[in-house]
C-alpha cells in the first residue's frame, strides 16, 4: 500500500504545480484585460477631447491607428492566455481524475487488507475454539 501513498503524494504535488500555473495564467489574462480596458478608456477620453477641441482632430487619426495596433497586441495576449488557461484547466482535470483513481485503488487495497486481517482473526478464533472443544471433550 506504500506505493499507492507515494503515487497519491506525487499526484497531489503535480496538482499543486498545475494550480499555481493556472493561477499565473489567469492573473496574466486578467492583467491583459485590464490593459485593454485602459486602452479603450484612453480612446474614449481622446475622442471626447476631440469633440470639445476640434483643432486636435487632425492628430486623432494617427492616435486612433496607434491605439488600434496597441489594442490588437493586447487582444492577442488575452487570446493566448485564454488558450493557455483552457489547456491548464484540462491538465488539472486529468490530474484530479488520476488522483481519484489512485485514492480509490489505495482504499480498495486498504479494505482488502482489512478483510484479510479479519478473515485470519476469525480463522484463528475458530481454531482456538476447536482446540478448546477437543480439550474438553
Amino acid at each position: 500500500m506504500r506505493w499507492a501513498e507515494q503515487l497519491i503524494k506525487l499526484t497531489s504535488f503535480e496538482l499543486e504545480l498545475l494550480q499555481a500555473r493556472l493561477a499565473e495564467i489567469v492573473e496574466r489574462r486578467t492583467l491583459a484585460e485590464l490593459r485593454l480596458a485602459v486602452l479603450v478608456a484612453e480612446g474614449e477620453a481622446e475622442l471626447e477631447h476631440v469633440r470639445h477641441h476640434p483643432e486636435s482632430a487632425r492628430t486623432f487619426q494617427a492616435f486612433n491607428e496607434a491605439l488600434k495596433r496597441r489594442k490588437d497586441v493586447v487582444q492577442r495576449d488575452i487570446d493566448l492566455a485564454a488558450a493557455e488557461e483552457a489547456g491548464a484547466r484540462d491538465a488539472l482535470s486529468e490530474t484530479f481524475a488520476t488522483l481519484k483513481k489512485y485514492e480509490q485503488i489505495a482504499e480498495n487495497a486498504r479494505l482488502a487488507a482489512l478483510r484479510d486481517s479479519k478473515r485470519r482473526e476469525s480463522a484463528a478464533l475458530d481454531e482456538l475454539g476447536l482446540r478448546q472443544a477437543t480439550a474438553r471433550g
